[in-house]
């Protein structure tokens, strides 16, 4: 991990959303500076579901060795903020770093959103984001180094990245979008910038939205403070970036990830937003094709299962085993939309196991929706479950720990060659 070195001492962070999980976690590594931090959450009473306060995060920020003044805020209201902002300069005499963290999700298409969420997420996110900049710019002018950090993506007009939720999409980038304006308007007086990770990131929300089981496959929040804190080291002249975790913290010399994972070992999911990470549908089935056409068709003629998909189900029967079905016990149904649709199962629960064509014999545990060329190329080892999954190709209904396990089926099938 990025070791402290005393940067932050003395400055003055105002933090929007910091009563927990990311906010709270880049709020704690400056105090451990000796930092200043104005928590602005609307947290004042604890949530049933969501712990922490803005006066319990208060409390682990003093006694990490910062200063804290909590303060009831929601980014909305330009009252509270102006309240906020009055008095943190009235506390600390200033403020150097404002960090934009306070957001909200809701992963529904057009017409399963309501607009309540579109203008919760709109509210939060983009506006609150550009009011809160605005009433602390004037503050910030003043600072021998100050930073306006926005825990938002870099842009991406990928279409993929807007189908399934084009309201959050919008909300993240509008947080983006003010990291591209103000830099340039405040170039050279203040350094504008964005923070994202490369993995999905452990918190109290993400176990909620996932389960426990997906919250395996993230990091700690740790890792996004560290790179706030490289981030927020730098001269004002580091402007207008849209910074990745993991590249900054290679560059300040982290050679160790894995104690950033929250279980080191299990594959990670990937955040949204990065091509890299997700690849485009076309280039999918692109790598498929090749695939395909090296093997020179290993598929039997004889078959049982015929077309592409039967092909790759003829596979998955090759391998069931009483072991398989003993330590996985789930049924799975696969509903194929795209070139090859059509209803699939594949049963690990009863007897040997079973796959075959139509609904299965008994309900299904886990339902799986997807393109029928991405469940040929994810049992082909060509895309990631975890992937398809946060990049909104594969959706998931039933149980989550299940899902899961259907991952080290697939595994076992490429270690088969398919």
């Amino acid at each position: 991990m990025l070791q402290n070195s005393g940067r932050l001492s003395g400055y003055t962070l105002f933090i929007t959303g910091a009563s927990r999980g990311i906010g709270k976690a880049i709020a704690l590594k400056a105090a451990k500076d000796g930092a200043n931090v104005v928590i602005a959450a609307k947290t004042a009473e604890a949530h049933p579901k969501l712990p922490g306060t803005i006066y319990t995060a208060a409390e682990e920020i003093e006694a990490a060795g910062g200063k804290a003044l909590p303060c009831i805020v929601d980014v909305r209201d330009e009252k509270q903020i102006s309240n906020a902002v009055e008095n943190a300069v009235k506390k600390f005499g200033g403020i150097d770093i404002l960090v934009n963290n306070a957001g909200a999700i809701s992963l529904t298409g057009t017409l399963d959103t309501p607009m309540k969420k579109v203008d919760l997420m709109l509210g939060i996110s983009l506006r609150g984001t550009y009011l809160t900049s605005k009433l602390c710019i004037p503050h910030l002018l003043k600072s021998k180094n100050p930073h306006i950090l926005n825990l938002s993506p870099p842009l991406n007009l990928n279409p993929v990245w807007f189908k399934n939720h084009t309201a959050y999409t919008m909300a993240k980038y509008g947080m983006s979008m003010c990291v591209l304006g103000m830099a340039e308007e405040f170039k050279g007086s203040i350094a504008v910038n964005a923070l994202w990770p490369r993995t999905s990131i452990q918190t109290a929300l993400m176990n909620i939205m996932g389960g426990s089981e997906i919250g395996k496959q993230c990091r700690k929040v740790e890792i996004v403070a560290d790179a706030a804190y490289a981030i927020l080291g730098k001269p004002v002249s580091y402007t207008g970036q849209f910074v990745i975790d993991e590249d900054i913290l290679k560059k300040e010399g982290i050679k160790d990830f894995d104690v950033y994972a929250v279980t080191p070992g299990l594959p990670l999911l990937p955040d949204f937003f990065l091509d890299e990470e997700a690849g485009t549908l076309e280039k999918m089935i692109e790598d498929y094709s090749a695939s395909s056409a090296s093997k020179g068709g290993e598929a039997s003629a004889e078959a049982a299962l015929s077309g592409p998909t039967g092909e790759t189900f003829n596979v998955i029967k090759g391998i069931l085993s009483p072991e398989l079905v003993k330590t996985t016990q789930g049924v799975y149904k696969f509903n194929l939309s795209g070139e090859h649709p059509g209803v699939w199962y594949i049963d690990l629960k009863n007897d040997a196991g079973s796959v075959g064509s139509g609904e299965p014999p008994v309900k299904a545990d886990v339902v799986m929706s997807l393109d029928s060329n991405d469940f040929i190329k994810m049992f082909a080892g060509k895309l990631k479950p975890t992937i398809a999954f946060m990049s909104g190709k594969l959706k998931i209904e039933g149980d989550m720990t299940l899902a899961i396990k259907m991952e080290k089926m697939m595994n076992l099938i490429n270690k088969s060659k398919v």
